[in-house]
Parts: C-alpha cells; structure tokens; sequence
C-alpha cells in the first residue's frame, strides 16, 4: 500500500474530529512534509488544538530534496509546495489537500489527492464511521469550509439523506 502525504488541514480537521487514527487504519504509513510539522507546531504554540506529529508512530516526518516547484506556485503554503514535491519524488503516493487552489496545481503536476472528505467517505465505505452527516455538521463547526454542494454531493456518495428529514 503506498504511503499518504499529507498537509496541514486534513491532519488538523481529523484530529478536531478525534478522527486523526483513520489514516494509518486506512492507509498504513504517513508522510508528513517537514514544513508541515512546523505549521503544525506553530498553530499549537497560538493555542489552537493539535497534535504532535514527531510522535505518532505511523508518521514519518520528511524534508522534501526537490525545490523546484517553489517558485512555480504562487499563493501556496510551504506545507502544499512540500506535499506536492514529495509526491512528485515518490511516485503512487496519494496526497491529502483540502486547499482548492493546492488541488489545482496538483492537478497539473499530475498529483493525485484526496482530502479530508475523501478520508471521511473511504472511512465510511470502510464502516469505520457511521454517519457522516454529525460529521459535517462538526466540520463546518470547526470553520472548514464546505460548500452544500459538496456537502450533498459527500452524503450521496456516502448513501445517507442529503437533505435533514430525508
């Protein structure tokens, strides 16, 4: 099983979930980019609730040895650019982005991503989650952003109500 890349939000909203445990039930090894780890640990340093990554044992933290894409990306986080130059570096790596603006560039780099409602959805098809409904609810809670579209979208492809009362 290839191993996931995976950027900050996807780790932040799973772990908000206390969801974090899905993604080595479901994908084995994590790789997470050195920048990463460092917006992670900076988010937990402004009091925002995080986890310590270093110490998971299904995480492997790793410094990215291309470059190249830096200057190529403009409105990138250093945690995307990271995602997206290890994914490139070792190929049938799936990356976890929620970023619409990092999906589009994956996109032309060829990247293949998922994101935190891609988790969610392979957990559900999985049946290690129930309902997916409370989990959106607890999502967009949380300022993820989430358009009822996609919304809708998820839980029809999860085989639940789109719509309260269905």
């Amino acid at each position: 099983m290839p191993e996931v890349i995976a950027d900050t939000s996807p780790i932040q909203y799973l772990f908000q979930l206390d969801l974090l445990e899905l993604l080595p039930r479901l994908y084995g090894g994590i790789l997470v980019p050195t920048a990463v780890q460092e917006e992670l640990e900076r988010g937990r340093t402004l009091g925002v609730h995080l986890p310590t990554v270093a110490g998971l044992p299904w995480v492997r933290i790793v410094e990215p040895q291309t470059r190249v894409l830096l200057p190529l990306a403009s409105g990138l986080g250093a945690g995307e650019l990271q995602v997206m130059a290890l994914a490139k570096e070792t190929a049938g790596h799936l990356a976890l982005l929620d970023d619409r603006r990092a999906r589009r560039f994956a996109d032309l780099l060829g990247v293949v991503y998922t994101g935190t409602l891609g988790v969610l959805l392979k957990a559900k098809r999985a049946r290690m989650l129930e309902d997916l409904a409370p989990i959106c609810d607890s999502l967009e809670r949380s300022g993820f952003r989430m358009s009822p579209a996609a919304r809708s979208a998820l839980l029809s492809l999860a085989g639940e109500p789109t719509s309260p009362g269905s």
